[in-house]
């Protein structure tokens, strides 16, 4: 796993360099690249089970995702109904782990946010109001699962799984607020650096 996650790392910088103050080529270049790499570690990944596949099975949505992203304005309805897919997948996968459970600070917390940031974007999503709150309301159900699967059973492996999942939202709300509503400085390079770490710990969740 050593030379793998070197890799994925040295990619995943190169591209959020690149965000921030590089060319269009290497953000064209390692996106892609960062993906296939986090999913040839997932493939390599010790899943004792079935269910492990659905990780990789989100990954692959997440990359037909952002291959559709780097197309016109008029594919981003798909793209949004990969990562739909893709958080899904997620979901189904800390699902299957855990009992019913409900520790109610966090769906809570999570409405709250959900919340806040649709108040925030709602009057400039147009015609994707529904579509982006869909998947907004997808990103909050899966990091609620993989918080209670880490009440429920608070071991390394859930934590990864919860922390991943959290910073798979932080991404969607750096991402969504700068491009919907107000942009700033380093916006994109956060973003994707909260999304790659948080497919990465996912991933790693495979591992322990």
């Amino acid at each position: 796993m050593l030379w793998s996650f070197i890799a994925v790392c040295f990619s995943a910088w190169l591209y959020v360099d690149a965000s921030y103050r590089g060319p269009a080529w290497q953000r064209w270049v390692f996106k892609p690249v960062t993906l296939l790499l986090l999913l040839l570690l997932a493939w390599q990944a010790p899943m004792f089970e079935a269910l492990g596949y659905l990780v990789v099975a989100g990954l692959l949505a997440t990359l037909v995702g952002d291959a559709l992203t780097l197309l016109s304005r008029e594919r981003l309805l798909y793209a949004i109904g990969a990562f739909f897919l893709s958080h899904l997948l997620y979901t189904i996968y800390f699902a299957s782990q855990m009992t019913l459970s409900f520790f109610w600070p966090l769906p809570l917390a999570l409405i709250i946010i959900g919340a806040a940031l649709i108040a925030v974007i709602w009057t400039r999503l147009e015609e994707l109001r529904w579509p982006i709150c869909t998947f907004i309301g997808m990103t909050l159900v899966m990091v609620w699962l993989a918080g209670e699967l880490w009440f429920f059973r608070p071991t390394d492996t859930s934590l990864s799984a919860f922390v991943g999942a959290a910073l798979l939202l932080l991404s969607n709300v750096v991402w969504l607020g700068s491009h919907y509503r107000k942009r700033f400085t380093a916006d994109n390079a956060i973003a994707s650096a909260c999304y790659f770490a948080g497919h990465f710990l996912i991933v790693r969740s495979l591992y322990l």
